[in-house]
């Protein structure tokens, strides 16, 4: 039985191999939908607002804006958006 609701999610990372990676398993659950693909936090912050997701999949570690405090504008702006970090 196919679900009638799909995962809104956005991959916030800065290596390219890994969200490459990322971006493959995910796509292999249909209830998944990947909107978008930031490459740092600054990216991450604006691109959740304009797409609002329903999760950020979020690297700590990444150029302009760290994941922590990228996290806290983004559910600063939209506490229905729910985020996974990676370390």
């Amino acid at each position: 039985m196919a679900s009638a609701t799909r995962i809104r999610l956005l991959l916030a990372d800065d290596h390219t191999v890994l969200r490459y990676m990322l971006r493959g398993i995910l796509k292999q659950y249909p209830d998944i939908d990947i909107v978008g693909e930031a490459t740092n936090g600054e990216d991450a912050v604006l691109m959740a607002d304009k797409l609002q997701p329903a999760i950020v999949l979020m690297d700590i570690n990444m150029p302009k804006l760290d994941g922590i405090e990228a996290t806290q504008r983004i559910k600063a702006n939209s506490i229905r958006i729910a985020i996974l970090g990676l370390s």
